[in-house]
């Protein structure tokens, strides 16, 4: 068999191929960081054969927890994705599979290649509603871009609309995030949809689909072309180390911000929760009550979503404030988020046949519309 890691967003070294039976693997770690656990690769000439293609340094991975009850993700067209079956010994994960062509992927999640978050912003700024603006530049020469939408290009920055900000992929392997980021642009953008109308009647959005190119295209699960973790970055960020925080920080003080969304993926939880800025000092009970307002509209938008399953709060006071959502809490004093979608499937939803999959992170962007409809009058 012939195994490769695509260019765009690839990940595996391969160590012996020879026999189908027992393909040896290992990931890559993110450039210049120790974190590892996204892959993706393709794997050829497996046709009719039950292949057992074994990830031997998994013990070793940044969430070992990950793997306990996780299912491999695989397609044939890069298009539809499937879960496979697969074993983790507390050592090695094993993927069995008896592909039915001849080309297969294999991946952590879902792929969604650098080149795909192109086209699909090149597609949405030709709506009348939105605008492109490429922040700046990576460290690997990538353009940042964000989407500005309002109800017309022209007027899209109201300086008496409020200002609600949604960024993704801050961890480039949490790739949940940029189908969420198409449920959520797709009908925002949709000029027959009555609540985006609404929303855009209060609010101007600034949407950066994908905060970290450069580790995106590397297959990294974690880090920056520098090594950097971005979201732990949002305090002191800087242009050497990590200009997308920079670059994005820089832009939220341009605007101001009344509401953000980091939208992401979780390793080891199998459901969808946020994780709030609970934690930071200036916390008030209208803060904590727009997020009890948030959470209570996402239910009823999405059964996909639930409350009791998530991270533990952080102690009063005691937020971390080099984090996104606690770092844009505290200094513009508004709501701001974390939305954590599985890598495995949803606990209280299964689905045999994809477990959690690109459709259902779109519903959750769909959904994510109808609860920012729900809170955006009281945002100031």
């Amino acid at each position: 068999m012939y195994i490769s890691a695509p260019t765009d967003s690839g990940n595996i070294d391969v160590i012996d191929a020879s026999n189908p039976e027992n393909i040896r693997l290992a990931i890559r770690k993110d450039a210049h960081a120790d974190y590892f656990q996204w892959f993706y690769f393709r794997a050829v000439g497996g046709r009719d054969v039950d292949c057992a293609l074994v990830i031997e340094n998994a013990g070793a991975a940044s969430y070992t927890k990950g793997w306990n009850g996780y299912r491999a993700v695989a397609s044939y067209d890069r298009q539809t994705w499937f879960r496979v079956p697969t074993d983790y010994d507390g050592t090695r994960l094993t993927i069995k599979h008896r592909p039915k062509h001849d080309a297969v992927y294999y991946a952590y999640f879902a792929a969604y290649p650098l080149e795909r978050c192109q086209d699909f912003i090149a597609q949405s700024q030709l709506s009348d509603r939105a605008r492109l603006e490429c922040l700046g530049q990576t460290l690997d020469g990538e353009d940042l871009d964000m989407l500005v939408i309002g109800h017309n290009s022209g007027g899209a920055e109201n300086p008496d609309k409020r200002k609600c900000w949604v960024i993704g992929r801050q961890h480039p392997g949490e790739t949940q995030a940029s189908y969420w980021m198409e449920g959520f642009v797709d009908r925002m953008l949709d000029p027959a949809d009555p609540v985006a109308r609404s929303v855009l009647d209060a609010a101007t959005l600034y949407v950066v689909p994908n905060m970290n190119p450069d580790g995106s295209r590397r297959g990294n699960l974690r880090v920056n072309a520098s090594g950097a973790n971005l979201n732990r970055e949002w305090a002191d960020p800087t242009m050497e180390k990590s200009p997308e925080v920079y670059l994005v920080r820089e832009r939220m003080r341009d605007t101001g911000v009344d509401f953000c969304l980091d939208v992401h993926g979780d390793e080891g939880l199998p459901y969808v929760f946020i994780a709030g800025s609970d934690g930071i000092p200036s916390l008030t009970p209208k803060l904590s009550e727009l997020r009890l307002a948030f959470d209570a509209a996402l239910m009823r938008a999405n059964p996909d979503y639930q409350t009791e399953h998530g991270y533990p709060k952080a102690p009063a006071g005691k937020g971390n404030l080099t984090m996104c959502t606690a770092h844009v809490a505290e200094h513009f004093g508004c709501l701001a988020m974390t939305l954590e979608m599985p890598f495995k499937d949803n606990a209280n939803a299964p689905d045999e046949a994809e477990g959690w999959s690109p459709d259902r992170c779109r519903w959750q962007g769909r959904g994510g519309l109808d609860a920012l409809f729900a809170v955006v009058g009281d945002l100031r």
